[in-house]
């Protein structure tokens, strides 16, 4: 647990947790009231990343707002999963609520996407935040399974593929009905 029962303020968490801060993931990992916070900094990031593409409209932000939620909450099940059943370590303990917390916390940096507007760096900009959000990330997980960077690196990978095929299926049967 913390050495301090003081909790930070949501600003100071979203900083600390950009900042690749381990006591930062391990507050709002057994904050059970942060979890609608963690949610609104996804729903920042997807909108960030909305106006940084600058396209889509009211209803792509809507949209996207609601896809991002939904893919935080499936690749949190799904590292949950991964990481308590594949990549159990000695210490592995957690729930899926926190690792909602840990990951979305994680999607921080995701709110730098609105300079993507920026012509000519915009590109750099995206892939710099992508690159941070994957190290944030390695982070969350590690700090919510009490596991080494190595076993949180790979549950990523292994989750991000189990992501991409059951957002896929999810797709196909969605376009076929």
């Amino acid at each position: 647990m913390l050495e301090s029962t003081a909790q930070s303020s949501f600003i100071d968490r979203m900083v600390g947790a950009a900042r690749l801060d381990p006591q930062m993931y391990e507050e709002v990992e057994h904050d059970e009231s942060a979890t609608r916070q963690a949610m609104f900094v996804v729903v920042l990031g997807s909108l960030a990343s909305g106006i940084g593409l600058l396209n889509g409209g009211l209803g792509g932000f809507a949209i996207g707002a609601v896809f991002a939620v939904a893919s935080w909450a499936a690749y949190a099940f799904i590292a949950y999963w991964v990481g308590t059943h594949i990549f159990k370590g000695p210490q592995t303990s957690a729930t899926w609520g926190e690792l909602l917390r840990t990951l979305g916390f994680a999607s921080s940096p995701r709110l730098l996407f609105v300079l993507m507007v920026i012509p000519k760096v915009g590109l750099f900009i995206a892939f710099g935040v992508f690159v941070w959000t994957l190290f944030t990330t390695v982070i969350a997980i590690r700090q919510a399974l009490d596991f080494d960077t190595g076993r949180a690196v790979a549950t990523a990978i292994v989750s991000l593929i189990g992501l991409v095929v059951v957002s896929s299926i999810a797709i196909g049967l969605v376009g076929s009905a």
